[in-house]
């Protein structure tokens, strides 16, 4: 049980230490998140090989590369964290982080040095997914094992804002280096300055972590003795705790995964990607809303040492399967109300023979599409148009109907490369023609954006990510015990957060690329959230009232 001093507010030092690590872990999210911001220029400057909709797409398996490796940084530092202290290892991720950052700034664009550029990119993100995959775990454990009993939730929430003011943080300097140095210039060498800048947070973070005290409940079990000698086999080779692990990893963090980067970076992608909303705007949107929502993660943790983690973040699992798809639909209303006018009044159908069509993703650039179906769907996805399908019998010429146009549909099979050439011209000319006539504006118009309803769509979405992330961290480390806690929380939470939250909107627009309807891509966000929703109200226990030092 807990004691009289548990329920003390915490010193001044400890409040101070805690600040401390919460600063370190916004830098370090700084870092991760300015490639997701700047995923449009990076398929430019590192994928230009490869087509528009194929080097979008591939940039973002890139930025996924660091969420991917995640675990097995959760592996490798949470071992090391158990096994020496939490702070040598917030030393060591910080460092990792911030070097890998700072070199990608540097490093040479494929123009310069062809295909070792993505290469090399793609390594340097790795790096940065083994030192977050570390960071994570070792901050919310490093702040719940300072919390006093009964605000667990509310200490740790401030961890949880981390992310996001990462992110904010991250907008901010690349709103900043546009403004100064112009839009061409931005998108030629001026999105170096972000990632090179890092350097100096690194420095920051470095100086914070070495003044940090290690945590109490570490010093306490190293002095008795009682630290784990292996981990790792015993956070998973026993049935007891990896049984743990699995519910955390599906009762609770996929979900939540998939809310949290379906509400902060979908959002933007789906916003400047299908919506042709300008960037900046885009970004300045974003910011606003997170500004706005952020907050909430303080709110939403306080309630939690109140009425429980569970129902806080079954209730942001449950909203957004259920609000989603008429949320999306409403940003597209306010973001661009012609658009969502003109797929109203002029439906888009491709009529095609099904056996002509073929996986639209071609993230090598190697697969040359030379039938009807695949060239219409390439001209009207590169157009951000969102259509139906309808099967035609086989030998039946292909066909897009746009409104009361239809556009017949060429095939490239057999044709020289110049008649080739010519054909798609004409081509792509007849569909932008029909799309201009039917009201399908080539790109969001500045002046009819419904400013205030899109930063309150926005901020509704990110209300939704505090929901079901701010509660979540104290939740994981009510779940296991000291001598492994580190271990055994890091690894579900970035498979979860790594895989299946990471490669959200990768999935979202390879789904949305093969399907055609650009609201498709949200059934993946939907189905996992409802699948830990289902999970975590049947299986995963309430956890607020654990005693965390009963469990050494």
């Amino acid at each position: 049980m807990a004691t009289a001093a548990d329920n003390q507010p915490m010193s001044r030092e400890q409040k101070k230490v805690i600040l401390a690590s919460s600063l370190g872990t916004v830098f370090e999210w700084y870092d991760f998140y300015l490639y997701g911001s700047l995923a449009a220029i990076i398929a430019k400057q590192f994928f230009s090989g490869l087509d528009e909709g194929s080097a979008f797409i591939f940039a973002l398996l890139a930025f996924a590369a660091g969420f991917i490796v995640r675990p097995f940084g959760a592996l490798v530092f949470g071992r090391l964290g158990d096994m020496v202290g939490r702070k040598y290892t917030f030393l060591i991720t910080i460092v990792i982080m911030g070097l890998s950052t700072f070199i990608v700034g540097l490093l040479p664009n494929y123009a310069a040095i062809g295909v070792a550029a993505p290469v090399l990119l793609i390594a340097l993100r790795m790096l940065q997914g083994l030192a977050l995959g570390g960071e994570y775990g070792g901050a919310v454990v490093y702040v719940a094992e300072h919390a006093p009993h009964g605000k667990r939730g509310e200490y740790t929430a401030w961890i949880q804002t981390t992310a996001t003011m990462g992110l904010f943080l991250s907008l901010m300097v690349i709103l900043a280096t546009r403004t100064i140095v112009g839009e061409a210039a931005f998108a030629d060498w001026g999105w170096r300055v972000p990632f090179l800048g890092s350097i100096f947070l690194l420095a920051i973070s470095v100086y914070i972590r070495l003044s940090m005290n290690e945590s109490p409940a570490f010093v306490k079990m190293k002095a008795e003795g009682k630290t784990s000698k292996a981990p790792l086999s015993e956070s998973f080779g026993q049935w007891k705790n990896l049984k743990i692990v699995i519910l955390a990893l599906f009762g609770i963090v996929a979900g939540q995964a998939v809310v949290w980067y379906s509400g902060q970076f979908y959002a933007l992608f789906f916003l400047t990607q299908s919506l042709k909303v300008e960037g900046v705007s885009a970004n300045l949107f974003v910011a606003v809303s997170l500004v706005v929502a952020t907050p909430f993660f303080i709110v939403f943790g306080k309630l939690s040492d109140k009425i429980g983690r569970k129902p806080i973040i079954m209730t942001g699992l449950l909203l957004a399967v259920v609000t989603y798809f008429p949320v999306f639909t409403a940003l597209t209303k306010a973001a661009n109300p012609e658009l969502h006018a003109a797929q109203l009044k002029s439906k888009v159908v491709v009529t095609v023979d099904p056996a002509q069509c073929s996986f639209q993703f071609n993230p090598t650039g190697t697969v040359k599409f030379t039938s009807a179906c695949d060239i219409a769907k390439q001209v009207l996805a590169s157009n951000s148009v969102s259509y139906s399908n309808a099967p035609a019998a086989a030998g039946v010429p292909a066909t897009i109907t746009i409104g009361e146009t239809v556009v017949p549909v060429y095939t490239a099979k057999g044709l020289p490369p110049a008649e080739a050439k010519v054909k798609d011209t004409e081509f792509k000319k007849a569909v932008v023609d029909a799309l201009r006539a039917a009201g399908y504006p080539a790109k969001a118009d500045p002046a009819k954006v419904d400013k205030f309803m899109v930063i309150l769509i926005l901020s509704y979405l990110v209300l939704l990510v505090t929901m079901v992330y701010a509660p979540i961290a104290a939740m994981l480390v009510e779940l296991f015990p000291t001598r492994i806690r580190y271990t055994s929380m890091s690894l579900p939470y970035h498979i979860g957060n790594g895989w299946f939250g990471g490669l959200m909107p990768t999935t979202a627009f390879a789904i949305v690329a093969q399907t055609g309807d650009m609201y498709n891509g949200l059934w993946y966000p939907i189905i996992v959230a409802g699948m830990t929703f289902v999970i975590g109200m049947l299986f995963v226990r309430e956890t607020k009232d654990v005693d965390i030092y009963a469990k050494d």
